[in-house]
């Protein structure tokens, strides 16, 4: 059962205080949406805008900063959007531009921030430029935009280079001439419907510098830069030299991926965000070789936060999370730039489900493993989190708890991934399948029917974990993330300031604590061992992730449990 002092709860109608700060970025907590599988508001079985908007209450009273909206522009959703076909239009199946607008609006309202995402390594190969570059055949002007080149081999039948496709097989398509002819092959790292721009080119450079101030100036307070580290090749686009595949969550050196030249496109678009009132920031999803590599992109000129994969792929393993946490830390002290925690997203098993089996299977599983382990972990792992100096990132239905869904029926996938050989293992659906509301009967409030359809079908058992299900609830998951979020705006030593020391604590848990400026202490300790330990009680509790008992002058800390405690 989860144990907390009471807090004082922010007025329904009061707006969060982070939104008037200048340097609110550094330690926001930001939700991410993840549209299709948030809100239906019309049942057609599809997320949208205006479901997005009629829940925004339900997130400003969680007690997030700010929401992070992926992808819902004009596009034939050959990969869940994250192939633009136009990037100043909202896709039908999302709503329209005014629905944005309205959106960007009542979330303002409440206090809530809005940060789109931004998706500028690549197209759809449905964009006008791309397909105007096909029509009008080799020599079109259009073709520089992208990556087009001739073949190798006597008939140029084989590809320019080696790479391979994140998602498997070639990352090069070959093109037919307007005359029916084979033509040359053209480049993408993701999927063939994504074509990679080439951002040698001013063209491209200057539709994005568009592209930003067109959002901008609709009100959006941020950018989610998707694959931030891709957008410029090395020169002559070399060979790997190797055949394994590029991974989507890899971090190794690669010609296709952390280029020193993205720096220089970051420090351009710095100069478009910082033309506007309100601090607007940019954020890099950029998979790099060490963190040390991930803070260039957050120096002082260039974007403000940067997504902390390490952190992300860390077993549950007290010596390798404190390594990860200090080396994170650490690596932004010289840039100064906020550190960034995030446990799940659209694109990793979720975290309940990753604590639930063995470690070392990385970030997409394939198994449900041990349910009420990954539950307790991911609880404890949430609120050590939350205790973090820096900003945090929650992905939508991690507050309640959910699990991956790895039973998905075959015919039911849609990651691109999945239907292609030797690329990832396709398994992202598990977590982007929409999550309940309330009801007992699928889709669990998700849309306006009882009994209407989902774009991914839900399990039976989450009618027990919907927010209706939860609310009041004080052991469950969601109140544990409502009392934390809201112990964490109102403790001074909480937050963004990099104040956290480490104390001596049992083997296979870990214990810090925090400072405030005017003597405030926060110590947060956690048990990552299979048995209880039992410590000296520090002081007063104020919330942990399962019930502690206490003998005396001792408290006894279950397994996978984190405490938070004010200190005397």
């Amino acid at each position: 059962m989860t144990q907390h002092l009471a807090i004082t709860d922010r007025p329904a109608d009061a707006p969060v205080e982070a939104e008037r700060r200048a340097d609110w970025w550094r330690d926001a907590v930001i939700y991410q949406v993840y549209p299709r599988s948030f809100a239906d508001s019309d049942g057609d079985g599809m997320g949208d805008l205006p479901g997005i908007r009629s829940r925004l209450p339900y997130l400003r009273d969680l007690g997030v900063d700010a929401v992070w909206l992926s992808p819902f522009y004009a596009s034939p959703q050959a990969d869940a959007g994250y192939d633009v076909a136009d990037y100043r239009t909202v896709d039908p199946v999302f709503g329209t531009l005014a629905d944005a607008s309205r959106l960007i609006a009542d979330a303002h309202d409440l206090g809530l921030r809005i940060i789109v995402d931004l998706v500028p390594n690549h197209s759809s190969d449905q964009h006008e430029w791309f397909q105007r570059a096909l029509r009008e055949g080799p020599g079109s002007a259009l073709r520089e935009r992208y990556h087009f080149r001739p073949g190798k081999g006597e008939d140029g039948g084989l590809p320019p280079n080696d790479w391979e496709s994140v998602f498997g097989g070639p990352a090069w398509t070959r093109t037919t001439n307007p005359d029916s002819t084979p033509g040359d092959w053209y480049l993408h790292l993701f999927a063939p419907e994504q074509p990679d721009f080439n951002w040698d080119h001013p063209a491209v450079r200057e539709e994005f510098r568009s592209i930003l101030r067109f959002w901008l100036d609709r009100g959006v307070d941020g950018f989610r830069i998707d694959v931030a580290h891709g957008l410029v090749k090395a020169p002559g686009l070399p060979d790997l030299g190797s055949h394994e595949q590029l991974k989507l969550l890899g971090t190794g050196a690669t010609p296709c991926f952390d280029q020193d030249g993205v720096h220089e496109i970051y420090r351009d678009w710095r100069t478009i965000l910082d033309e506007y009132p309100g601090e607007r920031i940019g954020v890099a999803e950029a998979w790099t070789p060490t963190a040390r590599r991930t803070a260039n992109y957050v120096r002082p000129d260039e974007l403000h936060q940067a997504f902390n994969f390490q952190y992300l792929a860390s077993s549950w393993q007290a010596q390798a999370l404190r390594a990860v946490i200090d080396e994170s830390l650490e690596a932004m002290r010289p840039v100064g730039a906020p550190t960034t925690w995030v446990l799940s997203n659209h694109d990793v098993t979720r975290h309940a489900t990753r604590f639930a089996n063995p470690p070392g299977l990385g970030t997409q599983i394939r198994t449900p493993g041990d349910r009420e382990l990954g539950l307790r972990r991911a609880r404890a792992a949430s609120l050590l989190m939350l205790a973090l100096p820096g900003s945090a990132y929650v992905y939508q239905g991690e507050e309640l708890g959910l699990p991956d869904v790895t039973d998905l029926p075959d015919e039911v996938r849609q990651d691109p991934s999945y239907f292609r050989a030797a690329g990832q293992d396709g398994f992202r659906d598990g977590c982007r399948v929409p999550i309940p509301w309330s009801g007992t009967e699928a889709p669990y409030g998700f849309g306006p029917d009882a009994g209407g359809p989902s774009w991914l079908p839900q399990p039976t058992e989450w009618a027990q974990l919907s927010v209706q299900a939860q609310t009041g609830d004080p052991a469950s998951t969601l109140e544990l993330y409502r009392a934390a979020l809201a112990f964490r705006r109102q403790h001074p030593a909480l937050g963004g300031a990099d104040n956290l020391r480490w104390l001596e604590s049992p083997e296979g848990t870990l214990s810090f604590e925090r400072t405030a400026q005017d003597g405030a202490f926060l110590r947060c300790t956690v048990n990552l061992t299979a048995p209880a330990v039992t410590i000296p009680t520090p002081g007063e509790l104020v919330l942990a992730s399962q019930a502690l008992t206490h003998e005396g002058s001792e408290s006894i800390l279950p397994a996978d449990t984190t405490a938070w405690w004010t200190t005397r």
